[in-house]
């Protein structure tokens, strides 16, 4: 079994050295890392160049947003599996790939998802807000609630029967994705009580109000145009237990 890893950046100089070697320091599995980027002004390409032939495609051109780069990686990578990584993220160690082969192998399914630690930027060892997927079933996205993105692995046949990521939202096409696939489509998923990686706070979706807003909105959308029933009262309903995330978060 082979995974393919992504990783979507642009202009992100300050930690996308951090990401590449936590990707290339997995051990004990066959994977390709993707790095797909919309052509930086920084000097985030000169970073990505400076590993070489270890980062097996990199491709650095327009893109019309983060969606739109993701689609690009899924589409050329060639591994059975695919994961994501942000780039300001790193693998919580050096063996999360390698238990999300084993899961793979040993539950027959379509997906896996695990944990997420938000972490202090300043102290990657300081879990400041705990995500578990634990609790996740697909009907509660009609409240908004999903796994943790990054903590995500599928099949690439399902991204082949079922589509890709919607380019024109921008910041729920990966709540629309789990909607459609785990709801709609019913793929076989399981929970793996893994952390699977540590995310430095403020995330596109988390950094304003307005930002809160676009998502909650587009949440909605990804509901309707699935055919599946909620409203912003529903999704009001998630936000206690979101504060319950950073009350004694796991460490």
């Amino acid at each position: 079994m082979k995974i393919s890893i992504i990783t979507v950046s642009y202009n992100c100089v300050a930690t996308i050295k951090s990401t590449i070697e936590s990707v290339l320091s997995q051990k004990g599995i066959d994977f390709e890392y993707i790095i797909i980027d919309g052509n930086s002004t920084d000097t985030t390409r000169e970073i990505i160049e400076s590993f070489g032939n270890k980062i097996t495609r990199f491709i650095s051109e327009p893109d019309h947003g983060m969606y739109d780069a993701l689609n690009k990686g899924i589409k050329t990578a060639t591994g059975d599996i695919i994961g994501i990584i942000n780039a300001d993220d790193i693998y919580n160690d050096e063996f999360v790939l390698e238990k999300v082969a084993e899961s793979f192998e040993k539950n027959n399914v379509d997906s896996i998802f695990g944990n997420v630690r938000f972490v202090n930027d300043s102290n990657l060892n300081k879990t400041v807000r705990y995500i578990s997927g634990k609790s996740f079933k697909p009907s509660h996205t009609r409240f908004g609630f999903m796994p943790p993105h990054p903590a995500i692995f599928i099949k690439k046949t399902v991204f082949e029967k079922y589509g890709l990521y919607k380019i024109d939202y921008k910041i729920a096409a990966d709540f629309e994705l789990v909607v459609r696939l785990f709801y709609i489509h019913k793929i076989k998923y399981h929970y793996e009580n893994i952390d699977m990686i540590k995310m430095r706070l403020g995330g596109k979706s988390t950094k304003s109000v307005i930002s809160n807003y676009i998502l909650n909105r587009e949440t909605i959308r990804a509901c309707q145009e699935n055919l599946v029933y909620t409203n912003m009262y529903m999704l009001l309903l998630k936000y206690p237990f979101k504060i319950l995330e950073f009350i004694n978060p796991k460490i």
